[in-house]
């Protein structure tokens, strides 16, 4: 089993990439092979709704988006970290996401990330962190995603990665959260193993508010 854990701060090694380490090393540590995709500092554009990933199969703009999606449908679980920039998750990290997300599936291919448990963490060196932590996981609740939760909210303190070194807790909440992904895979691993098949879906209709 695999877990992608996405660095979606402009900084390769900053506090982001330390909180995921330590998750990562917990993963392994569990069995689970871990792999930290790191989104690049260049600038990445949002989705701009022009549709041709529903014919194309992937996003139009063919950079890091397309090149994660192709490692995510042999992942079996998910973290994406970022940053808090103006007490939110860092811009390029959703933009990444709703580019990722809402090309995921468009063109009768497999969908990537659907009953695969996902979690997010993010780094502040002060506030933002749970509004940060909701950007990312409104993602999670529409793709019928279990979330995995560790012993408190999913992020670490500091302005350097030296200074997350000095927050004990936010570490013990990375490695508690690398445990918990773990038994989560575990857990999916052995119903598959005893027959349990996922969850039936309908076929259902979209509206709007005007009908």
């Amino acid at each position: 089993m695999k877990v992608l854990l996405v660095n979606g701060s402009p900084h390769k090694e900053g506090c982001t990439h330390r909180a995921l380490v330590e998750v990562a090393h917990t993963l392994e540590e569990n069995g689970i092979n871990a792999e930290i995709f790191w989104i690049g500092a260049k600038p990445v554009g949002g989705c701009v709704a022009c549709g041709g990933c529903s014919t194309k199969g992937a996003c139009v703009f063919d950079d890091v988006v397309n090149e994660f999606r192709q490692k995510a449908a042999e992942a079996d679980g998910f973290i994406f970290g970022a940053p808090v920039h103006y007490a939110h998750a860092a811009g390029s990290l959703i933009a990444f996401m709703d580019r990722l997300f809402y090309s995921n599936g468009r063109a009768g291919e497999p969908n990537v990330f659907k009953f695969k448990p996902a979690a997010a963490v993010v780094s502040a060196r002060r506030g933002g962190t749970t509004a940060a932590l909701d950007d990312i996981q409104k993602f999670f609740t529409i793709s019928q995603m279990p979330i995995v939760s560790s012993r408190y909210w999913n992020n670490v303190h500091g302005n350097t990665a030296d200074e997350v070194e000095q927050d004990a807790e936010g570490l013990w909440t990375m490695r508690q959260l690398g445990r918990n992904m773990a038994w989560m895979l575990s857990c999916i691993e052995a119903a598959r193993a005893a027959g349990i098949e996922l969850p039936a879906e309908e076929a259902g209709t979209q509206t709007n508010f005007i009908h």
